[in-house]
């Protein structure tokens, strides 16, 4: 990444922490349009999307990180609670599997993958 979209990149990762992911989203966009294929980007961007509430758009660019980048587990947790919210349940339960398979040892995982199979169950 050039200077200038590194520094735009990490202002907008400031505004996601300080809770402001409209602003951030908007500003993540910006840096998407020169990075279209760095799944950091991407994966920033989609966290921004999920906490501004628009899931299909956080599903979209943590498929679009997944994409680059097969293995990464944070993308398939992201899409798994973005399922979760669209209420496809056994779509997000596949997702949160991948994740735990890749990450064992992580609780936040694990607690999305029990809850997830319980609401498979009964949702």
């Amino acid at each position: 990444m050039a200077k200038h979209i590194y520094e735009a990149y990490r202002e907008g990762i400031e505004l996601l922490e300080n809770g402001k992911p409209a602003k951030a989203s908007v500003l993540l966009e910006q840096v998407k349009k020169d990075e279209p294929e760095k799944g950091s980007v991407r994966e920033a961007l989609a966290r921004a999307y999920y906490n501004y509430g628009r899931f299909e758009s956080a599903r979209h660019n943590f498929a679009h990180a997944l994409r680059i980048d097969p293995v990464n587990d944070y993308a398939h947790f992201g899409i798994a609670l973005c399922l979760e919210r669209l209420g496809e349940y056994q779509s997000a339960l596949g997702h949160i599997k991948l994740a735990l398979a890749m990450r064992p040892e992580s609780e936040t995982y694990q607690r999305v993958a029990l809850r997830l199979d319980v609401r498979g169950i009964v949702g």
